[in-house]
């Protein structure tokens, strides 16, 4: 066992929670990577293990393929890629992990967007013979236009290489100033080799040249904050509770998930979108009643009037709440099959909210090579990231989604079959404001 997963200096830092996801291209090495991480920190049932010597056995190698711990479907383990996102939950002595093992091939990058979404750190593998290539790059543009915080750059297979310092150091700086460019606050680089273990867990002897952590480490030590009592408080209701019983004959109730920040008894809040306000004359946790509630609690809210509220309608303090619009320019990440056309009619879902909608224009596609703005491309096809302008039937309180992952995101759905079409985020689409602005034209508009 490392110095890494001994005790843990406080109790605080043990019970710490990070979500990551790991990405990267075909065959760099992402499920070998997962596996080891597990099987050195430990994290292995004996009886896991031994179903993957023996399939590695039964496929002629002699040493367990720590792949197999994570590549779960059939498929996968015949065609040796990642297809579906594989969620696997481990923890040290110092933190408690939830990991997204997502796909590397082009045609599910759609999977990646999945398992990023949530996630706190990025692991973006890179096989260290090949270097900095396309599906690299397009995972390190979702990264960002996921706000991910943090990035690692796991340079792969370095025992392929000599464990060659000038190697590393070319592909860690043609990432770090790409990954800068789009606005990734944080980079991390690590040469490691999966398959051998080093740097993965265990410091390598083979690369004494590198001073930094290893992958463990910098994933046990990374700053995370799980504060969402700090953001903007939001309140999407899910169902309205009206027992009308002997007991509670005149109770009326919004259940629902805090979506981000904390409510107060007493507290003066709006109705959006209608926009009516109210005060909150209790709150229950649990079948407790409580003062205050914050995020991600799921409570019942019960106000001082009698509001007409129903599922999808948005509850927010009326000092600090969001404006509502019908016009909704946002970057979207395109996950179907099927093209995404300008015209296009669809369905617009927001937290617990769904409306009708069209889309209104496709300003830009963006090109990866260089982050530079296709123009008016017509239409996005899958795993496209494009700009899009959605004209919606009803208004929408949208957050922009720097500023809340949770109420600053959406999907727009086929309302022929109900198939996610593209996942959006609201607002500007890297944190260096680089895409397309729309110009918005009404005339033509259905709603």
């Amino acid at each position: 066992m490392s110095t890494s997963t001994e005790q843990p200096a406080d109790l605080t830092a043990a019970t710490t929670l990070l979500r990551f996801a790991t990405a990267g291209s075909v065959d760099d090495g992402k499920s070998t990577l997962v596996g080891r991480l597990l099987h050195d920190s430990k994290s292995v049932l004996a009886d896991q293990l031994e179903a993957v010597e023996h399939a590695s056995r039964s496929r002629g190698q002699e040493a367990p393929d720590l792949a197999l711990l994570t590549d779960g479907l059939r498929a996968e383990r015949e065609q040796g890629i990642t297809i579906d996102v594989a969620y696997r939950y481990f923890a040290t002595a110092r933190r408690r992990f939830i990991l997204a093992d997502t796909p590397g091939h082009v045609q599910y990058t759609r999977n990646m967007v999945t398992g990023a979404s949530t996630a706190e750190l990025a692991v973006v593998l890179v096989d260290a013979r090949n270097g900095v290539v396309e599906q690299t790059r397009r995972h390190a543009a979702v990264a960002a236009l996921l706000r991910v915080p943090h990035v690692v750059l796991a340079v792969n297979k370095m025992d392929l290489v000599d464990y060659a310092e000038p190697v590393f150091a070319a592909i860690a700086e043609e990432f770090t100033t790409y990954a800068s460019e789009l606005g990734v606050p944080e980079i991390t680089a690590v040469p490691i080799s999966a398959l051998a273990g080093d740097n993965v867990v265990e410091p390598s002897a083979n690369m004494d040249w590198y001073g930094g952590p290893t992958v463990l480490e910098h994933l046990e030590t990374v700053p995370v904050s799980h504060d969402l009592t700090a953001c903007h408080a939001r309140f999407p209701v899910q169902y309205v509770i009206r027992p009308q019983t002997a007991e509670h004959p005149d109770y009326r109730g919004y259940a629902g998930q805090i979506a981000a920040g904390a409510f107060r008894v007493g507290e003066e809040v709006t109705v959006l979108p209608s926009g009516k306000t109210s005060t909150v004359t209790a709150i229950d946790a649990l079948g407790e009643a409580v003062d205050i509630a914050w995020a991600p609690q799921s409570v019942t809210i019960r106000l001082a009037d009698d509001i007409d509220i129903s599922r999808g309608d948005l509850l927010a303090p009326t000092g600090d709440a969001p404006a509502t619009s019908q016009d909704v320019e946002a970057t979207v990440c395109h996950v179907a099959d099927r093209p995404l056309a300008v015209g296009q009619r669809v369905l617009l879902k927001h937290t617990t909210r769904t409306v009708k909608a069209i889309v209104k224009d496709i300003p830009s596609r963006l090109t990866l090579d260089d982050l530079s703005q296709h123009p008016d491309p017509g239409q996005l096809v899958a795993n496209d990231i494009g700009r899009v302008v959605v004209r919606t039937a009803e208004p929408l309180a949208l957050d922009a989604y720097a500023d809340s992952r949770r109420t600053g995101s959406f999907l727009l759905i086929d309302p022929a079959d109900g198939t996610t079409l593209a996942a959006g985020m609201a607002g500007e689409s890297f944190a260096t404001a680089k895409a397309v602005v729309a110009t918005e034209d009404e005339e033509g508009w259905d709603f």
